[in-house]
């Protein structure tokens, strides 16, 4: 087989999570062919194992396990990491699992059956998407915590504190767009923007956005039929109506 690795991807750690055997080992045979370190697990404990031991890069996630839900396993990863996660769902008509998984903040997806060049494909696309995102952000913004509208937002701990001193908690999915609103403060940002910033796949109903602001204003908004803070503007997207004051990490003593 011809090699067509970079150095950028070469021993990239992906980890697959799927109770068929079979599927693991084709998946894991292919992409060692490929230069990818290759880890695998048949359910949660396991997954857990393996991203204990040290760096995943890229987890592939099979919604339809047997014993365990899929979308709580996701959740888990969601909620303690921000690795890129691509979905093994079964059919098309099988919606509504798959837009959950984006929503709750995967990566992509991929329907069963499949080809092996495409899931390769993939992998490497949300990878170096990955790398470019970080790599920009990394750059531009050194900032780790934020104020705006009487709210605190700490990037480090993600951790949003309310004008009165609440804490209120915020999803993987909730930070990604809240932390795109503060960047980008009295600009309008498309749907698309936000999609591609709360880590949905281009592919879903840009409408599944919407949910997500529905969900974040419910958290920031005293009254969320009429927000004050994140802002509708007919025809082109949405705005954080607030200033915002950034602070940059403390240089070390």
């Amino acid at each position: 087989m011809q090699n067509n690795s970079s150095d950028f991807e070469r021993h990239r750690h992906i980890l697959t999570v799927d109770d068929d055997a079979a599927m693991r080992t084709m998946i894991g045979n292919y992409l060692e062919e490929n230069d990818f370190a290759v880890s695998s697990a048949a359910d949660a404990a396991m997954m857990r194992q393996v991203m204990a031991r040290g760096t995943v890069d890229l987890v592939i996630l099979d919604l339809k396990l047997t014993s365990e839900s899929g979308i709580d396993l996701l959740r888990e990863l969601r909620a303690t990491s921000d690795v890129p996660v691509i979905l093994i769902t079964g059919h098309r008509r099988d919606d509504v699992d798959r837009i959950i998984g984006l929503e709750l903040g995967a990566d992509d997806y991929i329907l069963k059956p499949f080809n092996l060049r495409e899931l390769l494909a993939r992998i490497r696309a949300v990878l170096r998407r990955t790398s470019t995102r970080m790599t920009a952000q990394d750059g531009r913004h050194k900032h780790n915590k934020y104020r705006f509208a009487g709210w605190e937002l700490r990037t480090k701990t993600r951790e949003l504190t309310a004008p009165d001193g609440r804490a209120v908690p915020l999803t993987a999915g909730d930070f990604a767009l809240l932390l795109a609103f503060i960047r980008a403060p009295r600009q309008i940002l498309s749907r698309e923007q936000l999609l591609v910033a709360s880590r949905l796949h281009e592919d879903v109903f840009d409408r599944s956005i919407d949910v997500q602001i529905l969900r974040l204003r419910r958290k920031l908004e005293a009254n969320p039929s009429r927000p004050e803070l994140i802002t509708t503007v007919r025809g082109a997207g949405y705005m954080l109506a607030a200033d915002v004051d950034a602070a940059s990490p403390s240089p070390a003593i």
